[in-house]
């Protein structure tokens, strides 16, 4: 039942981003409210929609975006910088203290950098005609029209006509669909979802759309429609030409922040293993003073990871397996080669391969996650096989949204860890 008109004084913000109050049956969670305002919410349940703020909070700062609250891109943009930089540190806190892990979590590290160097665009074409492309609307199934983002990087400029052309060329489809562009040096690469199988007809409409404005590459679910210039990616001194559609750290200076922390974390080792490889994000870094076994279950992620390898000087060895760790993590016997295990797995975490680190006797683990839950649940495991967890620095190129990357170093003891980096009870 919709209760009207609720009085209610927010606590503090939620992992969602959302203010936290407490109702009548329980916790509210009202976006776009702040911890300490007192507002008039509309709740329904446990959910409240912002109607009117009574009393403000302090660190409440006006929003930079006119679409801020309609859009469901960013959560948080009225939160001064020092109040949201602590909350986003205490996302990562609050997950250790769960998972029953005490841990030293150091101070957020800002990666936003230029802003996002990928984006992902949705379009839905009437049976009129008429095309909508932008993102989609907070909490609905609806589409905010767009024509700028501010959170987007410079190297993005012509993403969104690039976007809206190829969703206008397959327009007659009337097809949702998902179109995702990614700037990188030689140009936009334009990779669209939703559109099944494409015929002549229309994958011709996609070649004169990438002629027109000078696009890189288009390609229909991972496949190229045509590729004008390889994309190219540096990485190191590497070059990365990366397939259609794979995963790519959001910020130019996220990737740079997060590769720094493991090249520090893992200075002197001589031979490192990087799990869930990717295209090459540490292991190109890494192969520069050290050698390395990049190991990723996507083929065609690792292949454009040897061949940037193959054409680059200056690197030392590296050799590459395709491997599903999620099903075959690296064994006890494999792992102990290393002095350095990597790992940086989905947001679904690494438990199986976690569960072999801890019984290993690699000397230094880094994780890298983009989920506080799952990595709080692997540090357990890593910490009652007798590793100490040194240090875990949260860092930010999710700027305005609820989502926070870290990086933490584990060292390897006889026992299991007591003062920092210990299990709790």
């Amino acid at each position: 039942m919709i209760s009207l008109n609720t009085t209610l004084k927010i606590e503090k913000l939620g992992a969602r981003g959302e203010g936290v109050a407490r109702g009548a049956k329980g916790p509210v969670f009202v976006p776009y409210a702040l911890a300490g305002e007192t507002i008039i919410a509309e709740v329904d349940g446990d959910r409240g929609k912002l109607v009117e703020i009574k009393e403000a909070s302090p660190d409440r700062v006006d929003p930079f975006c006119p679409h801020y609250t309609i859009c469901g891109g960013c959560a948080v943009q009225a939160l001064a910088e020092a109040p949201y930089a602590e909350w986003k540190r205490g996302l990562v806190v609050a997950a250790l203290k769960n998972a029953g892990v005490a841990a030293e979590v150091g101070p957020l590290v800002d990666a936003h950098g230029a802003g996002r160097r990928r984006v992902t665009f949705h379009s839905r074409t009437s049976q009129k005609g008429n095309t909508r492309l932008g993102f989609m609307q907070a909490r609905a199934h609806d589409i905010v029209d767009l024509d700028d983002c501010p959170i987007l990087s410079p190297t993005l400029n012509g993403a969104i006509e690039a976007a809206r052309a190829a969703a206008d060329a397959l327009g007659d489809l009337r097809k949702p669909l998902d179109l995702v562009v990614t700037a990188t040096d030689n140009g936009l690469d334009v990779d669209l979802r939703g559109c099944g199988k494409l015929e002549f007809e229309y994958t011709q409409k996609l070649v004169a759309v990438a002629q027109k404005l000078d696009l890189a590459r288009i390609a229909n679910h991972g496949f190229v429609v045509i590729e004008r210039r390889p994309p190219l990616l540096k990485m190191g001194i590497a070059g990365v030409s990366p397939p259609p559609g794979t995963f790519l750290q959001a910020t130019a200076e996220g990737e740079a922040t997060l590769a720094r922390l493991v090249l520090e974390a893992t200075k002197g080792a001589k031979r490192v293993a990087d799990l869930f490889s990717g295209i090459g994000t540490f292991a190109l870094r890494l192969t520069q003073s050290a050698d390395v076994h990049a190991v990723e279950m996507d083929d065609s992620a690792l292949k454009a990871l040897a061949r940037a390898a193959h054409t680059s000087q200056g690197l030392r060895k590296i050799t590459t397996e395709t491997r599903d760790l999620f099903r075959r993590p690296l064994l006890i016997a494999e792992l102990n080669t290393y002095d350095a295990v990597v790992f940086d797995p989905p947001r679904a975490g690494a438990e199986m391969q976690a569960k072999m680190l801890a019984g290993s006797k690699v000397p230094l683990v880094v994780a890298v996650s983009c989920s506080p839950q799952s990595f709080a649940r692997d540090a357990g495991v890593l910490i009652r096989g007798g590793y100490t967890l040194e240090s875990v620095t949260p860092v930010d190129q999710f700027r305005h949204s609820a989502h926070v990357e870290l990086v933490a170093v584990f060292r390897r003891t006889n026992t299991k860890a007591r003062g920092r980096g210990r299990l709790l009870g």
